[in-house]
């Protein structure tokens, strides 16, 4: 137990990519393994207890690390209505990992994609700052799912000089639309609900012939379909976008 030995504690975010087991890095797995606790992010059931539903991150690190090592932790990750309660959510998920560090010291968290792309990883970094002072905090980066999705589909992300823009469509579809009007890429997330607006947006902006849309990446369940064809039908919240950039110019034109 760390209060024994003093050690520093630790609290590690491990990107674990989008779905596929194969695409966690080997310096993921190792930092999973090298953890005492990995903490597992789930939704919260209508009255705020662990809803039992396996998330993505956990099935993920199941492949590499025993069951008995792994805490699920409830987060609000599907409360955007009702800020108290979210806020009450975390401020109880934050205890609970506080708690955790205090008696092993050394605790990974486990999120899809990467712990620095609107990850759950940043809000539990801030509050443990305030609730255990003086732990180390790193992160190991993973594979996105824009990157999984430019490999199954075969869209180019960039060339030359043109830019890269990722947008969260929870920030509202007039965003989305922005970055659609500009010159590079553009890369979606967060869409599902909003599947009929995004269609809408690439139809204006002329965008919606080239643009790929894929959900479940690396997992029995996966679907990859050209934007084109979806209908007005919700989609999965995980989903993912990318509208690439005009490219008229041959071989080499943006260099």
């Amino acid at each position: 137990m760390n209060g024994e030995n003093n050690e520093i504690n630790r609290l590690v975010g491990v990107g674990v990519g989008p779905g596929d087991p194969e695409l966690v890095t080997v310096k993921g797995v190792n930092a999973l393994r090298a953890a005492e606790v990995v903490v597992v992010p789930v939704m919260a059931a209508s009255d705020g207890t662990d809803g039992g539903e396996r998330g993505r991150a956990e099935a993920t690190v199941l492949h590499y690390v025993p069951q008995e090592k792994v805490v699920r932790v409830v987060f609000a990750l599907n409360e955007r209505s009702d800020r108290a309660r979210r806020e009450a959510a975390w401020d109880a998920a934050g205890e609970r990992v506080a708690e955790l560090l205090r008696r092993h010291g050394s605790v990974a968290f486990a999120t899809i994609g990467d712990p620095n792309v609107y990850s759950t990883f940043t809000y539990l970094a801030h509050t443990i700052g305030e609730l255990v002072p003086g732990t180390v905090v790193e992160t190991v980066p993973g594979i996105t799912a824009m990157q999984d999705l430019a490999a199954r589909s075969g869209a180019v992300l960039t060339e030359g000089t043109e830019p890269l823009t990722l947008v969260p469509v929870t920030a509202g579809s007039a965003v989305l639309k922005d970055a659609l009007h500009g010159p590079g890429t553009v890369v979606a997330y967060k869409f599902g609900r909003q599947a009929h607006e995004v269609a809408a947006a690439l139809r204006e902006t002329g965008r919606i012939e080239d643009a790929v849309w894929g959900s479940a990446l690396g997992l029995p369940e996966e679907s990859i379909r050209p934007a084109a064809d979806l209908d007005d039908a919700p989609l999965p919240y995980l989903s993912t976008l990318i509208a690439p950039a005009r490219r008229d110019g041959g071989r080499g034109g943006k260099l």
